[in-house]
C-alpha cells in the first residue's frame, strides 16, 4: 500500500514557475513508476509526465514539452513537477500517481496504468 500526498500548488501569474512534490508513503519508493496528470474544470483528466522508477526515463505531454521537468528523489521518496513558463491554461488540479513496476525504465501515459492516486493540488495560473 502506498500513500501519495501532493504539495506546492497556488496562484502564480503567467509566465511563472512552481514545483509540486508528491512524497509517497511506505518503503520501497524506488520500486514504483511515477506519473503526474491534470484535470481542469469540465476537462477529462490528462496525462502530464511520467518518470521511471530510476528517474533515467521521463515522457512529457506536448503541451507541457520544454517547460514542465518531473525529477524524481528516491531517498526522500519523492517526486516532483517542475513547472516554468505557466500559461493559463495550465490551469488544473494536479495529480500525481505510482505503480509497482520489474522493470527500472518503464513508465506510462495511461491513467489506467497507475494504481495509486494522491488527492490533488490546485494550480491556478492568471493571465
Amino acid at each position: 500500500q502506498v500513500q501519495l500526498v501532493e504539495s506546492g500548488g497556488g496562484l502564480v501569474q503567467a509566465g511563472g514557475s512552481l514545483r509540486l512534490s508528491c512524497v509517497a508513503s511506505g518503503r520501497a519508493f524506488g520500486n514504483y513508476s511515477m506519473g503526474w496528470f491534470r484535470q481542469a474544470p469540465g476537462k477529462e483528466r490528462e496525462f502530464v509526465a511520467a518518470v521511471s522508477r530510476s528517474g533515467g526515463s521521463t515522457d512529457y505531454s506536448d503541451s507541457v514539452k520544454g517547460r514542465f521537468t518531473v525529477p524524481r528523489d528516491n531517498a526522500k521518496n519523492t517526486v516532483y513537477l517542475q513547472m516554468n513558463g505557466l500559461k493559463p491554461e495550465d490551469t488544473a488540479v494536479y495529480y500525481c500517481a505510482a505503480v509497482a513496476s520489474l522493470y527500472l525504465e518503464y513508465r506510462s501515459r495511461r491513467g489506467n496504468d497507475y494504481r495509486y492516486w494522491g488527492q490533488g493540488t490546485q494550480v491556478t495560473v492568471s493571465s
